[in-house]
């Protein structure tokens, strides 16, 4: 069995430091299960990490990536029925790699209904989105997105509206975005159309903002005062000021809330999640094999992008 692996052993720019290497699996622990890779996206939260952005909890060397789905070859005793079956295989080693190991409690069951594909991107916007609707409801309130046109903003948008709320906007930067927005029940504003922007942020009452710099500011100074302002990304590469007491501005992390889930609520976040996730629109894959990930990775750098790049692991 020979494991290919993207490595990164120094901090700096991902397609400069990551390198893809050949090499036995090491010895697999009691408790964790071992993967065959199936699928691995590509996201922004694997991309950072890598640049250094996380370095003081980001231990090197270390394989990038941190979801996907594959199917399970190795298994403790008292989880050989998942033998043969698709897993999660989440919390353990990076997943960009044909052979992941992760511990058996923390794997998460596909259901049988749930396409690969889909799967492979369960865990880090799925879940980001249940769980800043469960910490900022938006039931009977207007919600505003921004980075409208990602993939974790319109599952936001999405359980927004089937959640209650009056009504949701979604700023995008590329017009491409527009139509699938409005497909999905978002009322979409070009980031460009300052007046817009800003007639939307004084209806808000809540705000998901995952771009911070100066779309954040214009926004917090044009939010009611009752609002609520829900920072969890900041793709813009730059952070905000804030330059009144309110609204109030809630930053998430989802590793915050991580540590506190036993495998039990870890678990019953997914069980909530499949059903939500088999009503919901969300973005094509673009597969890209392994050996050409330099390719993935310039695909979701590319602007107006509307597809997912997603790794696929076979030989």
């Amino acid at each position: 069995m020979k494991n290919l692996a993207l490595w990164y052993r120094r901090f700096g720019e991902p397609g400069s430091v990551l390198h893809a290497e050949a090499s036995a699996p090491a010895a697999r622990r009691p408790e964790d299960l071992r993967v065959r890779m199936l699928y691995s996206p590509v996201n922004a939260s694997d991309l950072i990490p890598i640049t250094g952005a996380y370095r003081h909890r980001t231990p090197l060397p270390a394989v990038a990536g941190y979801e996907g789905v594959g199917i399970v070859v190795e298994a403790p005793a008292s989880f050989a029925q998942q033998l043969g079956k698709r897993v999660l295989p989440l919390r353990g080693q990076g997943t960009w790699q044909r052979y992941v190991d992760c511990p058996a409690a923390y794997a998460i069951p596909v259901p049988e209904d749930i396409n690969s594909l889909l799967a492979a991107r369960a865990y880090i916007n799925p879940l980001a989105a249940q769980m800043m609707l469960d910490l900022s409801p938006p039931g009977g309130k207007t919600v505003l997105l921004t980075a409208a046109g990602s993939d974790c903003a319109i599952l936001l948008g999405q359980w927004a509206s089937h959640a209650g709320a009056k009504a949701v906007y979604g700023i995008h930067r590329s017009p491409v975005h527009a139509e699938r927005l409005a497909a999905r029940g978002i009322i979409p504003i070009a980031q460009q159309d300052t007046a817009a922007v800003n007639a939307a942020a004084a209806r808000a009452e809540v705000v998901y903002d995952a771009t911070g710099g100066a779309l954040a500011e214009a926004i917090l100074s044009a939010m009611p005062e009752q609002g609520e302002f829900v920072c969890y990304g900041l793709l813009s590469g730059q952070t905000f000021r804030q330059q009144r007491a309110l609204p109030r501005v809630r930053w998430f992390h989802i590793r915050n809330y991580l540590d506190a889930l036993s495998p039990g609520a870890w678990q019953a976040e997914f069980h909530r999640l499949w059903p939500k996730l088999r009503a919901s629109g969300c973005s094509d894959a673009a597969l890209y094999p392994l050996t050409e990930w330099q390719r993935a990775l310039s695909a979701y750098h590319e602007a107006g992008r509307t597809g997912k790049p997603v790794l696929a692991m076979g030989d």
